[in-house]
């Protein structure tokens, strides 16, 4: 009975040991977070620099030069590498958890992918900048009070882009170019000076379109607001 009794306390020790040290090793589970990221796990970081004292500048989300000075400088105060990078140790030293973190990086990443996959079917041959080009033209539409507050409202509104008509969204190939000017456009590269519509004049004979004033010719998309 004696031995019994000693062999379930270890038992029950042990399981609270275990349970002590995966407690303790709760990390982040987000990717790194470096300049030019936005999102709402960037608003987290800066909301603790900022109610720590180390950051002075808007709590926007996005990871501009002052949030990586401030980066750095809470990295230089706390003994970690002074790279600007908030990866595994500096999430760690700022107490954020994958919580806080997964569900945010998760929402920016499938934005990207969709905005990526959007700007491959629709801009097939376009050089670089027109490919940004389609990007921002989505990303101005979200900012804009005539059309849906979300990416992927704009995206798959009724009528609003050929690829989802004609299958090249589902079907098409997103090579890096695509997925790199995903995320200059999402981070706020503006290459059309706002507009909200393009189109390409040899496919196209809608009036409303063709109405419209025209920005900035780019490969073989027009731009216009």
């Amino acid at each position: 009975m004696k031995n019994s009794r000693s062999r379930i306390f270890r038992i029950v020790s042990l399981c609270l040991a275990v349970a002590a040290i995966a407690c303790m090793c709760v990390l982040p589970a987000s990717a790194a977070l470096r300049e030019g990221d936005r999102g709402s796990e960037v608003k987290t970081v800066q909301e603790k620099l900022k109610r720590w004292g180390y950051y002075t500048g808007e709590v926007d989300g996005i990871f501009g030069p002052k949030t990586t000075s401030a980066v750095k400088y809470f990295q230089r105060k706390n003994g970690l590498t002074e790279d600007g990078v908030v990866g595994t140790q500096t999430f760690k030293a700022l107490g954020i958890t994958s919580s806080q973190t997964s569900s945010g990086s998760s929402n920016y990443s499938n934005e990207i992918n969709m905005l990526a996959r959007m700007i491959a079917a629709e801009g097939r041959g376009e050089p670089y900048i027109g490919q940004v080009a389609i990007g921002a033209v989505i990303m101005n539409r979200v900012k804009h009070p005539s059309f849906p507050n979300s990416i992927a409202g704009v995206m798959y509104q009724s009528g609003a882009f050929s690829a989802l008509d004609d299958g090249q969204f589902a079907s098409t190939n997103v090579p890096d170019s695509c997925r790199r000017a995903a995320i200059e456009a999402y981070n706020g590269y503006d290459p059309t000076y706002g507009c909200i519509y393009y189109y390409n004049p040899a496919k196209t004979s809608n009036k409303f379109m063709l109405s419209r004033p025209v920005v900035i010719t780019i490969g073989d998309h027009v731009f216009c607001k």
